[in-house]
C-alpha cells in the first residue's frame, strides 16, 4: 500500500491553523512548521519569548543563580536551535517511495495479504467486507474506523484483537521518521524466492528438536540442506554454491558462520548488579508440534484460541536447538537480548567463577577513553548506553510497524502453508502458489505421513502473532540495538575463555575452534533472534534479513542525532554495518 493512501491522524495544532486532513497533509504541514522554524533561525529570530509572569503580590525571597550556569535564557535560546537544526537535517532527508510486492493487486481475494484475525471462509479466504473495512482504516488513519474493523471470533480477549497498527503513524522525534524510512518489497507469493523461503520454513519444523551441535551428521539436517540447495532461488548462506549442515538456517551477516551455531551472549551467565543470570530457560516439549490439523488452522486464522496448550520440559537448559531458540523468542522482552549482552561486555572480569563479565573495551571513538581525569557516565557511560537500548528500541517498533500495516501486509508463513495444502487438497480452487520445483521436496511425503495435512508445524498453539509478518519486529529490535552495541565497543576485541552447550543442554563446555570476537557474536545474536522467530515458523527468512538492515537504518539515525547534543569533543563511533562496510556516526 501507498503512503499517499494513508489517512489522518490527529496532532496539537497551533491556534487560527487549519486541521490537515489527511496523514500526507499532516507530514506536509509538520514539514512547513519545521521548515519555517529553521528559517527563522537563520534569520536570528527563532528564539522564544521571554514574557515575565504576573506578579502575585507578594514578593518571596529570590534565591541566587549559579555563577556557573551562564545565561539560563541563552541556554534555553541554545536549546531550541539545536532542536530546530536537528529536526531541519531530518527534514531535508528525501522520502522514499513505498511499494509493496504487487500481491494486493495481483489477488482480489487478497490470499497475497495478512489477513489473520478477520472472519474468513472454509478455504481460508478472508471476508471481502471485514478487509474492505481493515484497509479503510489503514487508509484514513482514523482511530474509530480501527474500532470497526471486524473480527473472526466474538471474544474480546486481548490475543483476538489485531497487534497495535495505530504505531505505524506515530511520530518520532529523535531519528529519522518512521515513514521516511524504506524497506524494499518483500517477496511476491508463489515467487521462486518465496518457495525457497517456505521450504526454509517446513524444514526447521521438521528439524526443530535436532541439536545444532549434531547437525553435521543427523540425517534430517544432511536431508534439509540438500533439498534446499537445489532450489533456484534461496538466499540463506551457503558453501561453494551448497548448502550445508554448517551453513543451514543460520544469517547471512559476518560472524554467523563463525562457530556455534548460538551466540556466547546466549550462553554466558549475565552479571546484573550484584546479581548473576544464568542461561538456562524453560524450554518447550520437544515433538510436540501445533496447527497441523485443518479445521484448527481455520480457527487460527479466524483468531480463534487454539484447542491445546504449550507443553514445557520440566528440567531448565542452556538453549541447544531450534525449538529452544523459538521459544525463546516467544516470551522474550524485545531488547532482553542486547540488555544483557551489554551487561557482559561492560561488567570487568573478577575472580569469582561465576563471573563472565568481560570487560570489552570501548570503541576508539570513546571520548573519555583518553582522559586523565574524567569518566563517562550519563554520557558515553554504563547509565548511557544502558538506556539508550530501549530507546532505539521504541524507535525500531515505530519504524517496522509502518511497514508492516501501511505499505507491505505480508502474509504469515503459517497462511500460505494453508495456500498450499489446499493447493494439494482441493485442486478444483486452482491454486498454483507451491511450484512445481518446491513440489519435488521429500517434506511433502513427510508431513503427510507425520501429520495427515501439508500445513507448517507451528512451535506455538496461537501460531503468529496478529499482526503482518513484514518487516519483523523482533530483527528491526535486533538491528537496531546491535548496531548501537557495535557501536559503544570494540567489536574487534576476541571473547575469551568461549563455551558451547552440550546437545542435551544440560551443560556448557569450553569451544576450541576459530577466534570469536565481540563483533560477529554480536551479529550472530541478531541473526539468531531474528531467525528464531523462523525455527518457531511464524516468520520468513526475508522477514529477518530485510528488518535488520531497518533497524540498523534506525539506529544510525539516532546516534547521528544525538551526536550534536555533545559537550564533550567527540568526533562519533566507528562501527561495521551489517553489509561489512565501516561506517563513523
Amino acid at each position: 500500500m501507498d503512503t499517499n493512501t494513508a489517512g489522518k491522524n490527529a496532532v496539537i495544532q497551533p491556534q487560527a491553523t487549519a486541521t490537515p486532513q489527511t496523514l500526507e497533509d499532516r507530514r506536509r504541514f509538520m514539514k512547513r512548521l519545521l521548515a519555517a522554524g529553521a528559517a527563522t533561525s537563520v534569520m536570528g529570530l527563532s528564539s522564544p519569548g521571554n514574557a515575565a509572569p504576573q506578579s502575585s503580590g507578594w514578593s518571596a525571597p529570590q534565591p541566587q543563580a549559579s555563577t556557573n550556569c551562564g545565561d539560563g535564557n541563552q541556554r534555553a535560546r541554545e536549546a531550541y536551535q539545536l532542536r530546530q537544526q536537528v529536526a531541519y537535517a531530518e527534514y531535508q532527508l528525501p522520502v522514499p517511495a513505498h511499494l509493496d510486492n504487487g500481491d494486493d493487486d495481483l489477488y482480489p481475494n487478497k490470499l497475497g495479504n495478512f489477513t489473520k484475525g478477520l472472519p474468513h471462509d472454509g478455504n481460508g479466504v478472508v471476508d471481502p467486507y471485514a478487509y474492505q473495512l481493515l484497509a479503510r482504516a489503514l487508509s484514513t488513519g482514523d482511530p474509530a474506523d480501527f474500532e470497526r474493523i471486524p473480527m473472526g471470533t466474538p471474544s474480546p480477549a486481548a490475543h483476538y484483537r489485531l497487534t497495535n497498527p495505530q504505531a505505524g503513524l506515530a511520530f518520532d522525534l529523535e531519528g529519522t521518521d518512521s515513514h521516511a524510512l524504506y524497506q524494499q518489497p518483500a517477496p511476491a507469493i508463489g515467487s521462486p524466492e518465496e518457495n525457497g523461503e517456505i521450504l526454509e520454513n517446513y524444514w526447521m519444523a521438521l528439524t526443530r528438536d535436532i541439536p545444532y551441535r549434531e547437525y553435521d551428521t543427523n540425517p534430517m539436517t544432511q536431508a534439509a540442506a540438500a533439498d534446499l540447495s537445489r532450489m533456484s532461488v534461496f538466499k540463506g548462506p551457503k558453501a561453494g554454491g551448497q548448502v550445508t549442515t554448517g551453513t543451514l538456517f543460520r544469517g547471512n551477516l559476518p560472524g554467523c558462520l563463525t562457530g556455534p551455531y548460538v551466540s556466547q551472549f546466549m550462553w554466558l551467565p549475565v552479571p546484573f548488579g550484584t546479581n548473576y543470570v544464568e542461561m538456562r530457560m524453560q524450554t518447550a516439549a520437544p515433538g510436540v508440534d501445533f496447527v497441523t490439523n485443518y479445521n484448527e488452522w481455520l480457527n487460527i486464522q479466524n483468531g480463534g484460541l487454539p484447542s491445546v496448550a504449550l507443553q514445557f520440559d520440566p528440567t531448565r537448559r542452556y538453549l541447544r536447538c531450534g525449538r529452544d531458540m523459538g521459544q525463546w523468542v516467544h516470551k522474550d522482552v524485545l531488547h532482553q537480548a542486547y540488555f544483557m549482552a551489554m551487561l557482559t561486555l561492560i561488567q570487568p572480569p573478577s575472580s569469582d567463577p561465576n563471573s563472565s563479565g568481560l570487560g570489552a573495551p570501548f570503541d576508539a571513538g570513546n571520548p573519555y577513553l583518553h582522559s586523565l581525569t574524567q569518566d563517562g557516565f550519563g554520557t558515553f557511560g554504563a547509565p548511557h548506553i544502558a538506556t539508550l537500548l530501549p530507546e532505539v528500541a521504541t524507535r525500531a517498533l515505530h519504524g517496522v510497524w509502518f511497514q508492516k500495516w501501511f505499505v507491505h501486509l505480508r502474509l504469515r508463513p503459517e497462511a500460505y502453508a494453508g495456500l498450499i495444502h489446499n493447493q494439494f487438497t482441493n485442486p478444483h480452487l486452482g491454486y498454483n502458489f507451491a511450484s512445481s520445483e518446491l513440489l519435488q521436496s521429500p517434506v511433502f511425503n513427510y508431513l503427510a505421513t507425520n501429520y495427515g495435512s501439508y500445513l507448517l508445524p507451528l512451535a506455538f498453539p496461537e501460531g503468529s502473532p496478529l499482526h503482518p509478518s513484514y518487516g519483523a519486529g523482533h530483527a528491526t529490535v535486533a538491528g537496531a540495538c546491535v548496531t548501537i552495541l557495535k557501536a559503544w565497543f570494540d567489536e574487534s576485541y576476541v571473547i575469551p575463555n568461549p563455551v558451547q552447550a552440550t546437545a542435551d543442554g544440560l551443560a556448557l563446555e569450553p569451544y576450541s575452534g576459530p577466534p570469536l570476537t565481540v563483533g560477529g557474536e554480536l551479529n550472530k545474536l541478531a541473526a539468531n533472534v531474528a531467525i528464531g522467530r523462523n525455527h518457531a515458523g511464524v516468520h520468513w527468512r526475508s522477514d529477518a534479513t530485510e528488518s535488520l538492515k531497518l533497524g540498523e537504518a534506525i539506529a544510525i539515525s539516532i546516534l547521528r542525532d544525538q551526536k550534536a547534543t555533545y559537550n564533550e569533543n567527540f568526533h562519533g563511533f566507528s562501527l561495521t554495518k551489517f553489509d561489512g562496510t565501516t561506517v563513523t556516526v
